[in-house]
């Protein structure tokens, strides 16, 4: 027997003068309106999933972001007690660090790449410039001697706890790494080398051929934290290892309990980064009954917004 249709009449957006993000958010929940939809779904979500007791909160996100102001956005998510643990990629380390050190710059995605490197020595990531002084020598020149002091008594660690160490040495409350480490959320990053924080340790490697990054204790953090969390939920932003990497250990435990993806990709060429939710339930990596829901679109907008929702609900 099919299930009963309950139709609920589509109501227009009234936008109005003193309007608060959440109350555009509701709006946006009564429209009807394709990704607004969407969007005011994910939140609903997200509330939940933070105010879910005994709930493993998980945050996955790519590099990218944070080398945007978005940055600010997944520091106050950790200062303000709603993430417990992260999964990213290398250049989240990078970006972090290098911002907390110098400036990044704006620019536009059409600019002279040729005239950027040869006459400036920028790199340009989309339309945020950055420049060779403010990145990859800023990060020699303080990771270097940190990577003394925390290799001076092991020669073996898994990368959540170099990362903490590094976290515990800076002091700028603007920083993922120093807020992590103050508010005891791991950073785990699977693919360490891909980036110049891993770059910097391989330098420190060919004087110090005893060091070892431990993976198989990242990997056994998260089986311990997956498998013994009550609920498990995740806001996963675009795709690669960090989100796999968020997926494979719910597998373990029978799938999320409430899942959000935030994502540009398409899913037409089979690609982990572009696959829906639906296809996760598939492998037991999202439980069937999860509060789940896939919002197309720039994390940059949508996660601004979500979490702008969560602080008027619940702070």
């Amino acid at each position: 027997m099919s299930e009963k249709l309950e139709l609920i009449p589509v109501q227009d957006i009234k936008a109005k003068k003193g309007m608060t993000v959440d109350e555009l958010i509701r709006a946006m929940g009564r429209a009807g309106g394709f990704t607004a939809q969407k969007l005011a779904d994910a939140t609903d979500i997200a509330e939940a999933m933070v105010s879910k007791k005994d709930c493993l909160r998980i945050l996955s996100f790519p590099a990218c972001i944070m080398a945007t102001g978005t940055r600010g956005v997944i520091v106050d998510l950790v200062k303000n007690h709603m993430v417990d643990l992260i999964i990213t990629t290398c250049g989240t380390l990078d970006h972090d660090l290098s911002r907390t050190f110098a400036a990044y710059y704006k620019g536009d995605f059409m600019m002279d790449d040729a005239m950027l490197r040869d006459e400036y020595e920028i790199s340009r990531l989309g339309n945020v410039l950055v420049p060779d002084e403010c990145y990859g020598i800023v990060l020699e020149d303080e990771l270097l001697p940190m990577f003394d002091e925390i290799f001076a008594e092991t020669d073996s660690l898994p990368t959540h706890k170099i990362i903490d160490e590094v976290g515990a040495r800076l002091d700028n409350e603007d920083s993922l790494l120093y807020q992590c480490h103050k508010n005891n959320v791991p950073i785990v990053v699977p693919g360490i080398t891909d980036g110049s924080f891993g770059c910097q340790l391989w330098m420190y490697y060919q004087t110090h051929r005893k060091l070892r990054i431990d993976l198989f204790g990242d990997e056994q953090m998260l089986s311990e934290m997956t498998n013994e969390a009550e609920y498990t939920g995740a806001i996963i932003i675009g795709g690669g290892i960090s989100k796999h990497h968020v997926i494979w250990w719910n597998q373990f435990r029978g799938g999320l309990d409430y899942c959000i993806y935030l994502t540009t990709a398409e899913e037409y060429d089979g690609s982990l980064s572009g696959a829906r939710i639906r296809e996760a339930v598939s492998w037991g990596k999202v439980k069937e009954d999860a509060k789940k829901m896939t919002v197309e679109g720039d994390a940059t907008i949508t996660l601004p917004i979500i979490y702008a929702g969560l602080c008027e609900r619940l702070l």
